[in-house]
């Protein structure tokens, strides 16, 4: 488990390094964690182990909800996506912003973000087909910051 986490910290470290963003990492330590939150900086990105009997979910909640500006908040996790999109924040799945990474690394940023299954859900809603939603909008628009 250390050495994944360490694999996904090395991964977005490199990212920082090309892109300016603040970049905060949330680990989860409810089951087998430290007595206090552990907050470390490695190449300028934060990354939090949260207490013993703390969920990494709780205190992404809290950081979302406290700094009110707008996160980009990647999560699989529908609770916490919830949360994002109601603290004004937009939620981004794993897999949308791994492939976005891995994109940068390889210098091959010059693919379309859009998938067939974007274009399967766009058409299965109600309303003007031609118009993204909200929060379709808001999705686009800070996946275009990455």
């Amino acid at each position: 488990m250390e050495k994944a986490r360490g694999g996904l910290v090395d991964l977005i470290v490199g990212y920082r390094k090309t892109f300016d963003h603040d970049i905060t990492i949330v680990f989860d330590g409810y089951k087998n964690g430290m007595a206090t939150e552990q907050v470390s900086f490695n190449g300028h990105v934060k990354v939090i182990y949260t207490r013993l009997g703390e969920r990494a979910d709780d205190v992404i909640k809290k950081i979302v909800s406290n700094e009110r500006r707008e996160w980009i908040v990647v999560t699989a996790d529908r609770d916490i996506a919830d949360h994002a999109w109601a603290a004004r924040s937009v939620p981004v799945a794993p897999e949308k912003f791994v492939d976005i990474i891995t994109r940068h690394r390889l210098k091959d940023i010059d693919e379309p973000l859009a998938d067939e299954e974007d274009d399967e859900e766009r058409h299965a809603r109600r309303g003007n087909p031609h118009q993204f939603s909200k929060k379709e909008k808001a999705l686009r628009r800070v996946l275009s910051k990455l």
